[in-house]
Formats: C-alpha cells, structure tokens, sequence
C-alpha cells in the first residue's frame, strides 16, 4: 500500500461549448499523502471544481494520470468509477445531500445498500459511524428534526460509513453558523487523528485552511503555490 493515496501526473481537462474549448485543467499534477488533511483553494474558475471531480472520482480527466489508493482511475468507464467511488471515496457537501424523509441511520446506510452489505450489518455499521460523530442519540431522527450541524454529522457519518481512502469536504461549513462550523472542523481533525482519515476540504475560508496539514492553491487550471 503506498503512502500516496493521491497522485495526479499532467491533469487536463477540456469542456467543448459549441465551437468553443475551455481548459479548465493545464497540465495539474499533485499528490496527497495517506492521512493528510489537504485544503484546495482557488478562485471561481480556477478548475478548483473541475479538480475535484476527478479526483472524487465523478469525471474523467482528458488527458493525464490519475491513480487512486494505488489504483488508476484515469482511463475507466462510468460504471467502474462508479464501484470506484462507491468503495474508495466519502463526500460531504456544503448542502448535507440527505435524504429528507429517511431517518439518520437509513441515510448514513445508503453506500452500504450500493456496496450489497447486508442488512443486519448495514444496521450495526451505520449505528457505529453514527455513533462516531456523537449522534449515536439521533439515529431515529429525520433530517428536519435536526440542526444545520447535526444534519452535517449526518453527512459525515454516511461519507465515513464505508471506510474510504479519502474523504472530500466541499465547503463542509458553508452552510453553518460559526460554532457549528467550527465544531464540525473539530470532529473532521479529531476522525483524521483517531482513525488516521485522509480529508481533502475545498474551502474558500483561510480559517478553515489554516486548519489543515497543506494548502493547495490552483489558479488557471495550475497548482500555484502548495504550503
């Protein structure tokens, strides 16, 4: 197992609008070390997103090297990277993504249902993950009965469920007050120091950032600057 558990060789990305080519990645390499929290920064249009999506593994680059936990991603089809991301991959959403009319434990149960783990252990693994970001009390609750930051735990608990390589944050405390978002930061760096999670947080927030193991700057398709 190699200590990179991402690694990016001369990432590009073109879209076509009409007649039009839009380089949304030029030539991006990185690599993220296993158990690191990375934060990726950069401005709207800087292939901030674009990045993302192929690194969780929800796009293909058009031309480069992408391997993820030691496997290469780069040249599969849709429905390998579907198995993929279902197995090696966890996300939280700035949105929390639940579904509004199953309970906390149904949702955080949901990669399981795709990964065909049956239902008794279903039951036990997402009652554990739950139990992890301290909602182990709220396992019956529906979205609507908790708060913005217990909604967030919810989140994190289902991108934790499955024991991916990676899980990717996209502005994990957008949505948030400041302390619930500074308690939601605590629980993503405490799961990182206990279980060793390796986090990758976009973020346009330099508090969030300052947070994290790196920093990751992208500008016009490049990394600009890593600290």
């Amino acid at each position: 197992m190699t200590d990179q558990v991402v690694q990016v060789e001369n990432l590009t990305k073109v879209y076509r609008m009409g007649e039009m080519e839009v380089h949304a990645l030029r030539g991006l390499s990185l690599t993220i070390q296993r158990g690191e929290i990375t934060a990726i920064m950069g401005p709207s249009g800087s292939g901030k997103s674009t990045l993302m999506n192929i690194i969780g593994c929800l796009d293909h680059p058009t031309s480069g090297e992408y391997l993820l936990d030691g496997e290469n991603v780069a040249r599969m089809n849709d429905d390998q990277l579907a198995k993929v991301r279902n197995r090696k991959v966890g996300f939280v959403f700035q949105s929390f993504n639940l579904l509004p009319r199953a309970t906390a434990l149904a949702n955080v149960e949901m990669p399981l249902r795709y990964s065909g783990v049956r239902n008794g252990s279903r039951r036990q693994k997402a009652r554990e993950a739950l139990e992890a970001v301290g909602l182990g009390d709220r396992i019956s609750h529906r979205p609507n009965e908790l708060s913005g930051g217990q909604q967030q735990r919810v989140a994190i608990a289902r991108a934790l469920v499955n024991q991916p390589a990676i899980i990717m944050a996209d502005e994990p405390t957008g949505n948030l007050d400041t302390a619930s978002g500074k308690e939601i930061m605590d629980l993503l760096v405490g799961l990182n120091q206990e279980r060793g999670t390796t986090l990758i947080i976009v973020t346009h927030d330099p508090e969030i950032a300052s947070r994290t193991n790196r920093i990751i700057h992208i500008r016009d398709g490049h990394v600009e600057e890593a600290v």
